[in-house]
């Protein structure tokens, strides 16, 4: 199996990620993506990705952090221990200021995007992601008086559509989220077809829309289909629509935890937390809901993941 969205790198795994891994290796769950949702996690997915085996990282700033760049007072950042550990992974020297832990002046986001695009050398990023668009309010956030309005939504656009030019650049997948923006989403995709041609692009977790799907077939974006499908009844009247063609699973660990016995949970002080190993609880929902055999969508997801993220 291939669980094509989990995010080891979050601190929900802190200290338990080799029994993790190994639990999920057990559960037949050979290959995994970790996504980044800003620099700090991007860097710290590959060098999950380095080091172990079956585990792949995509880069990128997700939505929800793009509202750090609309903060942006002053435009400097600090560089310390997150920078020795970037020009570790991108293979660069580290210049005086950075080693020194000194402000270096220039915009956030642009420099935040230079070392997106230096860490999409690395050979097990496999995607620029997860990147999209997101109108939801978020309850728990680091961010003071986070909203939505349009100016937010507009800046969200454009760091969206920096971050596909650089996945065209470099060929890279792109993993896309989406949350409550579907219109959005759609017109900033139409309006850009030359971003998204000849690029391989998934919508990750995608809400259970026809508007999307019917996107998602005419462009062959494959569609991610997490834990929700076991309790879900809409996402699963959704799931019977997608062609097995365009099918990838992932648990989007440690969220969405699915349907599961008691006796399966990974507990971590004494809190329940979704691991890969319930990928296995996917697959087995997907084939009832599909009529089809557990090994057939077992084999056909895991061939078209590895189509999605070229991976030989």
């Amino acid at each position: 199996m291939f669980d094509t969205h989990c995010h080891l790198n979050f601190s929900a795994f802190n200290g338990i990620l080799e029994e993790v891994i190994s639990e999920a290796k057990k559960a037949g769950v050979e290959k995994i993506v970790v996504p980044g949702t800003d620099v700090e996690t991007s860097i710290k997915a590959v060098e999950i990705a380095q080091k172990f085996d079956g585990v792949y990282a995509a880069v990128g700033i997700h939505p929800h952090h793009v509202k750090k760049y609309q903060n942006e007072m002053p435009k400097q950042v600090r560089h310390d221990k997150l920078s020795s550990r970037y020009n570790k992974l991108a293979g660069c020297n580290p210049s005086p200021s950075d080693s020194e832990g000194k402000f270096i002046s220039g915009s956030l986001l642009n420099n935040d995007l230079k070392k997106l695009e230096k860490l999409l050398t690395h050979p097990k990023v496999v995607a620029i992601g997860e990147i999209g668009l997101d109108r939801y309010i978020y309850q728990k956030t680091k961010y003071e008086n986070y909203q939505i309005d349009e100016r937010f939504i507009a800046l969200q656009k454009e760091v969206f559509l920096a971050q596909l030019n650089l996945a065209k650049k470099y060929k890279k997948t792109v993993i896309i989220h989406n949350r409550q923006a579907k219109d959005d989403l759609l017109s900033t995709l139409a309006n850009n077809q030359l971003l998204i041609t000849n690029n391989n692009l998934v919508f990750h977790c995608c809400e259970p829309d026809f508007d999307l799907l019917n996107f998602a077939k005419k462009h062959h974006i494959y569609i991610g289909v997490d834990g929700d499908v076991t309790y879900d009844e809409k996402k699963q009247e959704f799931v019977k629509k997608i062609p097995l063609s365009l099918l990838v699973l992932e648990t989007d660990s440690p969220f969405l935890m699915p349907k599961i016995q008691k006796k399966t949970v990974f507990k971590k002080d004494c809190l329940c937390i979704n691991t890969p190993k319930n990928l296995v609880l996917i697959v087995q929902k997907v084939a009832e809901i599909k009529e089809e055999k557990v090994e057939k969508i077992i084999k056909k997801t895991k061939t078209n993941a590895i189509k999605l993220f070229m991976i030989s």
